[in-house]
């Protein structure tokens, strides 16, 4: 038997049009009572809910993430409980022995018995933070598909602007673009177009556009050019909106643009919205780590390791950390030498990607000490003692005895004459 921690708790499961809930009561004899009822999700059904709730007393309420369904039903509770978010893999129940009121009550007994792991909620300003920067990330990745497609268009057309030009989309390939549409089928030179610090040859450009546009791609990319540059109002639009939201972290992000890798306002922003500002909701460094899924898995059986990739959790979070730590281990700047020189050390032994994820996470655990303790970062100073490890320090006589070890003949130093003195022979 599981000893019971909570006496008066509440499971729900949680669908789109209705709520199924269980409260257990658990009388000073031990034996639990359940009070199970259904309600709808619309808000009037949870406002009923939160009134069945305080009839019965209970002030403990778990459910577990499905979706966004979870989302309002969480916003009412907050209010007048303590509700617990769960990932539904804790609450998985039996297979075969499945009903919806089922599932609240084993939410219930789960919870009851405290075997449920509650997920990291943060506060309103928070989420709508977050809500607003997972936005503009969607905006980013609508962004890159038009230009992708912009970039099929050309590519049909035989137009080969992506071979002399770094980016399509700079001022003279799109002057030239631009041109192209408004007349088509026409020669024209390509030299008043281009930018002078251009690199590419004027004749390499020229026989680029050896191509044409057909009626129906001509329509096609105007269109994609059109939502491309809507999209990018809307973006712009949506970053002045984050920054006024971002107002109050303005000490957060002042200390986190201290970070390697990190030089924008926007990405400490999209850091704070992700992880919060306060740090004491994690239980350490560690835990912060795991939560953003840059920590191995723990997956052992008789003493052996089956794997030790990453999880799959923080598809927000840890793709920006990886993007820092790129930015961090540029070879080609020298701001950063202590995480470079990490980085160059895993790299040899590891391999680049699992390199740059231990620098991601290194990155990680310096945000959540500079978060707790109100510091800007400060680079790690290792001592030589600390670097080096004492199995690899060799005395003069251990090194020669290692090397002869290794067949190699150590030749003793000529002898040579000290001066005016004539050698015999």
């Amino acid at each position: 038997m599981f000893k019971i921690l909570r006496k008066n708790c509440c499971g729900l499961d949680v669908h789109k049009t209705w709520i199924f809930a269980c409260i257990g009561i658990t009388d000073p004899h031990g034996i639990t009572h359940y009070k199970q009822a259904r309600f709808s999700s619309f808000s009037k059904g949870l406002r009923e809910l939160v009134d069945w709730l305080a009839l019965y007393s209970c002030k403990e309420v778990c459910m577990e993430s499905a979706g966004k369904y979870w989302i309002p039903v969480f916003n009412i509770l907050e209010k007048s409980c303590l509700v617990t978010l769960a990932h539904p893999k804790y609450t998985k129940p039996q297979k075969g022995n499945k009903t919806d009121r089922k599932d609240a009550r084993w939410i219930c007994d789960l919870f009851m018995c405290d075997m449920i792991k509650p997920s990291f909620i943060p506060p309103p300003d928070i989420r709508h933070l977050r809500d607003l920067a997972r936005y503009r990330v969607k905006l980013t990745n609508c962004l890159a598909s038009e230009k992708n497609r912009a970039q099929n268009c050309l590519t049909v057309s035989n137009l080969k602007l992506d071979s002399v030009f770094s980016n399509v989309f700079c001022k003279s390939a799109s002057a030239i673009i631009s041109h192209m549409l408004e007349h088509p089928g026409e020669q024209f030179p390509v030299a008043p177009f281009v930018h002078p610090r251009c690199k590419s040859p004027i004749e390499d450009i020229q026989a680029a556009v050896d191509g044409a546009f057909s009626p129906w791609q001509a329509e096609k990319l105007m269109v994609i050019r059109t939502h491309m540059d809507d999209l990018a109002s809307l973006k712009q639009s949506l970053e002045a909106l984050i920054f006024k939201l971002a107002q109050p972290f303005t000490r957060q992000i002042e200390l986190l643009l201290t970070v390697p890798g990190i030089s924008e306002p926007m990405t400490a922003i999209r850091i704070i919205a992700e992880i919060g500002a306060d740090m004491s909701q994690f239980e350490s460094s560690k835990h912060l780590c795991s939560w953003a899924g840059l920590t191995p898995q723990n997956n052992e059986s008789a003493g052996k390791k089956k794997t030790t990739r990453i999880g799959k959790a923080g598809q927000y979070i840890k793709p920006l950390l990886l993007q820092c730590a790129i930015a961090a281990c540029n070879p080609r700047s020298k701001r950063y030498p202590q995480i470079l020189a990490k980085y160059q050390q895993l790299y040899k032994r590891r391999g680049k990607k699992k390199a740059r994820i231990a620098i991601s996470r290194r990155l990680l655990t310096a945000i959540f000490h500079m978060l707790l303790n109100d510091e800007p970062y400060a680079p790690f100073e290792a001592s030589a003692r600390h670097t080096i490890p004492d199995s690899r320090v060799l005395t003069p006589d251990q090194a020669l005895a290692l090397l002869r070890a290794n067949g190699y003949i150590i030749q003793e130093p000529p002898v040579v004459a000290p001066a005016g003195i004539a050698s015999s022979g």
